[in-house]
C-alpha cells in the first residue's frame, strides 16, 4: 500500500469515497506530516503555501470531528481576505459531500452584515471568514463561539503583513480555551512563533521545507569602468527583471543621486540613508515592502534592521568593505523558499579576493538588454489619515474599500496601522479608483483624509 495514501489514516468510508471521487490520492507532503496530528487532536502549526494542499489537510480534520446532529459553530477558519475564504470554503464544501446536512457559510467584509445575521439564525457548523467581520458579529453578539472545537487561522504570514494579529488575538478571546488551534504560514517569522506560542499548546511544527539548509544564492560579478555603473545597473534590471531589488553604496549622497538618475531613467526608485527623517524613512520601508517601489538605494548603516521578506536580488553597486559585510549584504536574497541573486559591480583588482568556483565573472556585454525597458512597481500606496488611535483597524479598510468603494479584494495589498495614519497598497491600476471612492466615501463611518504616497 502507499504510505502516503489517504486510506492509512483512520478516516470514515464515506469521506474515504468522496476523496477518491474528487481524486485525492496520494497525500501531499504537508497533508502527509499535518494530518496525523490534527486527527489526533492536537495542536500544528504547519509551514505550508498556497497549492500545497494545506486546505484540504484541516478541511478533513476539521470534518471528521464535526457532530452534525449539534447545531452549534464548531469549527471557525480565519482567512486575510474574502477571496481566499470564497476559496476555502469551496474546498471545504467539496470534502464535506460524504455527509448530508453539514452548513457552511462565510463572513467576510464587503457583504451585508444583516444578511448575515439572517442567515446564522440556524446556526452552521463552519464558518470561513476574516477576521474584523467575525469579531463585528461576536462584539454584537450575533456570533457565539462557546461550542467551537477547532479553530484554523490560514495564511498566518499574510495575517500579519496586512496587520490582523491584534484582531486575531481579540477573537481568540471569545474562543474557549479547550479547543485544537491549527496555524498555517508560508513563512515563521518571530511573529507567527510568538503567536503560536500565545494561542496554541504544544504544538507539533511541521516544516516540509528545511528553513535550516540555506537557499542557493547565485553570485555575479561584472567588471565595470565606474562611469558606465548607472548604465550597466539598468541593463541588470533589463536582464533580470528582477520583483524587487536592493543596490547597496557606500554614501548617503551617493544613494540619493543614484536614485534620482534612476527615476530620470523611468526606473522607479527610492534611497534610504542616514539623512532621513523617521517619519521619511518609515514612507521609503513602507512603500518597498508593500511593492509600491521595487529598487531600493540603501547604504550599510541605514539598511540595518531592515527586514524584507522574498527580496529577489541584491546589487553591490559599490563593493563591500570585507567579506562579512558582503555575506550580510546578499543574505537578505535567497529567503522564503526562493532562489536568490546577488551581483557585485567591481573594477581592476577589488574582487580578487572573492574569486572562486562557485561565482560567476561575467562580461558585461553579455547582458541581453531591451533599450526601451521601464521599471514601475506593481502597487501604489494610500495614505490614510486616521490609524490605532481613531481606532480604525485593516478590516475596517479592507472593508471600505470591497464593500461601498466595490473594488476587489484581490486589488488590495499589505495594510499599515499607525497611531495617527494607515497605509494601503493598491494594484497600480486601480490606484485612482481606490483613491476616488475612499476620498467621497468612510471609513467606520467617518471621513478621513486620504493622499497618494510618491
Amino acid at each position: 500500500m502507499n504510505p502516503n495514501h489517504f486510506s492509512i489514516l483512520s478516516l470514515p468510508q464515506s469521506m474515504l469515497h468522496n476523496l477518491n471521487n474528487l481524486g485525492y490520492e496520494t497525500m501531499t507532503p504537508v497533508q502527509a506530516q499535518s494530518l496525523p496530528p490534527i486527527l489526533q487532536n492536537e495542536d500544528v502549526i504547519a509551514q505550508a503555501k498556497t497549492g500545497s494542499g494545506k486546505t484540504a489537510a484541516f478541511g478533513i480534520g476539521l470534518l471528521t470531528k464535526l457532530d452534525v446532529k449539534k447545531n452549534k459553530l464548531q469549527s471557525l477558519v480565519l482567512c486575510p481576505t474574502r477571496e481566499l475564504a470564497d476559496q476555502v470554503v469551496k474546498e471545504i464544501r467539496r470534502l464535506a459531500r460524504f455527509t448530508p446536512n453539514i452548513k457552511i457559510m462565510t463572513l467576510c467584509g464587503g457583504m451585508s452584515y444583516r444578511k448575515q445575521v439572517e442567515s446564522m439564525r440556524h446556526e452552521p457548523h463552519v464558518i470561513v471568514g476574516t477576521p474584523g467581520r467575525i469579531l463585528k458579529h461576536l462584539d454584537k453578539n450575533s456570533l457565539s463561539l462557546e461550542a467551537l472545537d477547532t479553530l484554523v487561522i490560514d495564511e498566518a504570514h499574510r495575517m500579519l503583513d496586512m496587520g490582523f494579529i491584534e484582531e486575531i488575538n481579540k477573537v481568540i478571546y471569545y474562543a474557549p480555551a479547550n479547543r485544537q488551534t491549527l496555524l498555517f504560514s508560508a513563512t515563521f517569522p518571530d511573529e507567527i512563533m510568538e503567536l503560536s506560542a500565545t494561542i496554541q499548546e504544544d504544538a507539533i511544527n511541521i516544516q516540509t521545507i528545511d528553513d535550516e539548509l540555506p537557499n542557493p544564492i547565485t553570485e555575479y560579478f561584472y567588471e565595470v569602468d565606474p562611469d558606465a555603473k548607472l548604465s550597466t545597473l539598468i541593463k541588470l534590471f533589463a536582464h533580470h527583471r528582477p520583483e524587487n531589488v536592493i543596490v547597496f553604496c557606500k554614501a548617503k549622497l551617493r544613494s540619493q543621486e543614484i536614485a534620482e538618475d534612476l527615476n530620470r531613467k523611468s526606473i522607479e526608485a527610492l534611497a534610504i540613508h542616514g539623512n532621513l527623517e523617521q517619519y521619511e524613512r518609515t514612507d521609503v520601508l513602507m512603500q518597498f515592502a508593500n511593492r509600491s517601489c521595487s529598487v531600493l538605494i540603501a547604504t550599510d548603516v541605514a539598511a540595518r534592521g531592515l527586514d524584507i521578506k522574498e527580496l529577489e536580488m541584491v546589487i553591490n553597486y559599490d563593493m563591500p568593505h570585507d567579506q562579512s559585510t558582503y555575506t550580510h549584504r546578499i543574505g537578505r536574497t535567497g529567503r522564503a523558499g526562493k532562489e536568490g541573486i546577488a551581483i557585485t559591480l567591481y573594477s581592476g583588482y577589488e574582487a580578487d579576493e572573492y574569486r572562486n568556483d562557485i561565482r560567476l565573472f561575467e562580461a558585461v556585454d553579455s547582458l541581453s538588454v531591451n533599450k526601451r525597458f521601464t521599471f514601475k512597481s506593481p502597487n501604489v500606496t494610500l495614505v490614510i489619515e486616521g490609524g490605532k488611535k481613531n481606532k480604525v483597524r485593516p478590516g475596517d479598510i479592507l472593508g471600505a474599500l470591497t464593500g461601498d468603494a466595490g473594488i476587489a479584494g484581490k486589488y488590495v495589498g499589505k495594510i499599515d496601522i499607525y497611531d495617527h495614519q494607515s497605509y494601503v497598497a493598491i494594484e497600480r491600476s486601480m490606484i485612482d479608483e481606490a483613491y476616488s471612492q475612499l476620498k467621497k466615501g468612510k471609513i467606520k463611518g467617518r471621513k478621513f483624509s486620504v493622499w497618494i504616497l510618491k
